[in-house]
């Protein structure tokens, strides 16, 4: 394979490749800035170059069972970061499909009350085939964070379609006050999660859109277009409130440690999946823009490869241009060509992108074309995982 930067070709290094399979423990450093499902199977590839590998999710789903618990106890949203811990687990782990298993595993959309509460007592019991299948000591664990679940679980709370893995780290979340590093770092080694996983922020937030025909949307799974009919208008601004009914904006910042981890990264991709709610709303906090700038390690934008109902109306020079745009935030001197983003991965003969890749316009902006094959017949319209992977740890 070959990539094509700025009409030079790069030729992949597969000797350092295969030095990362062969040694995943001491792979580099990628941080990866994303959100919902979009790098699930992408995940599964990574694991295998690298076990060091970063990332931060967004926290504002209000849609699904998300919402539920999110309206039942005012915390963050806790499923993308179950989504990316099961997605990094050694899947050689013994005990870890029965984990990953119990984790996916949610309450049937048509069950009563006092059945489904009666199921959620039978895994607290041990007796639950799915809780019996997980070995000690994640067992014992699993089995006490439910039964913290339910001690925390408001009177006529709504266990349909609920997520088991989501319950559980609920209970952890409470019991830690309102602190995710604690359940997460548990979960992360008790499943032996190949990588770092956070959220942007520790706050309940949702995500507020105001398009350029007036509307504001109130919430991320308005804007996504899976649970409504997807947006007519491109979108002017995204920011951050604290309700959905209080469309105020509020500021949010990173902590220290989100700012060490992206300090640390030795290659900073903005990946697939959806522009707004998976990518821009991850660098809305503060804090996020200047730790990016800060740390001059390549940084590299893959856009999506089929259509985004969140994007509408943009070709890809201007999502580079938003991107850029909040990327150059919080700092009073204008960024140099190169500063903000070095490099769009695109597949220019398989892939479709708005308006065309205007390979000359990014060069004057100090941003490099990487032409790589990333679609496969098998994967059309979207983008192979392993296409991906292999591309992105060749740039290390």
């Amino acid at each position: 394979m070959r990539i094509r930067l700025n009409k030079h070709i790069f030729l992949p290094d597969p000797v350092r490749l295969a030095l990362y399979r062969r040694s995943p423990d001491l792979g580099p450093r990628i941080l990866f800035f994303s959100g919902g499902s979009a790098l699930k199977k992408t995940c599964g590839e990574i694991i295998r170059y690298s076990h060091n590998t970063i990332h931060i999710l967004t926290p504002f789903d209000s849609g699904g069972s998300s919402a539920i618990l999110r309206q039942a106890f005012s915390m963050p949203a806790i499923g993308d970061i179950r989504s990316r811990l099961l997605s990094l687990a050694d899947e050689n782990l013994h005990g870890n499909p029965e984990v990953h298993g119990l984790f996916s595993h949610r309450f049937p959309e048509d069950g009563d009350a006092a059945r489904l509460q009666g199921e959620l007592d039978r895994m607290i019991d041990g007796v639950h085939p799915l809780v019996r299948a997980v070995p000690d000591p994640m067992n014992w664990i699993v089995r006490q964070h439910l039964r913290l679940f339910r001690k925390f679980m408001p009177r006529g709370f709504d266990l349909r379609k609920a997520s088991i893995g989501n319950l559980i780290l609920t209970a952890g979340y409470l019991d830690n006050d309102r602190h995710f590093g604690p359940v997460i770092f548990i979960f992360s080694h008790l499943v032996q999660v190949r990588g770092v996983v956070r959220p942007a922020v520790n706050r309940h937030l949702h995500l507020v859109a105001e398009l350029e025909d007036g509307q504001r949307i109130l919430g991320q799974h308005l804007l996504t277009g899976k649970e409504v009919d997807p947006i007519a208008a491109r979108v002017r601004r995204v920011y951050l409130s604290e309700g959905l009914d209080d469309p105020k904006p509020v500021r949010a910042a990173i902590d220290p440690k989100t700012a060490e981890l992206i300090g640390q990264a030795e290659l900073i991709c903005f990946p697939i999946g959806s522009f707004y709610s998976s990518l821009l709303a991850n660098l809305l906090p503060a804090g996020a823009p200047t730790a990016i700038r800060a740390n001059p390690c390549p940084k590299v934008y893959v856009p999506n490869t089929a259509p985004d109902p969140e994007a509408y109306g943009l070709t890809l020079s201007e999502q580079i241009q938003r991107l850029m745009d909040r990327l150059g935030q919080e700092s009073e001197e204008k960024a140099a060509p190169g500063d903000l983003l070095n490099f769009v991965m695109v597949d220019g003969q398989n892939g479709h992108y708005d308006g065309g890749i205007d390979e000359d316009g990014l060069k004057k902006k100090g941003i490099g074309v990487i032409d790589y094959p990333l679609i496969t017949p098998e994967s059309a319209p979207l983008i192979d995982e392993k296409q991906l992977a292999s591309a992105l740890f060749s740039l290390v």
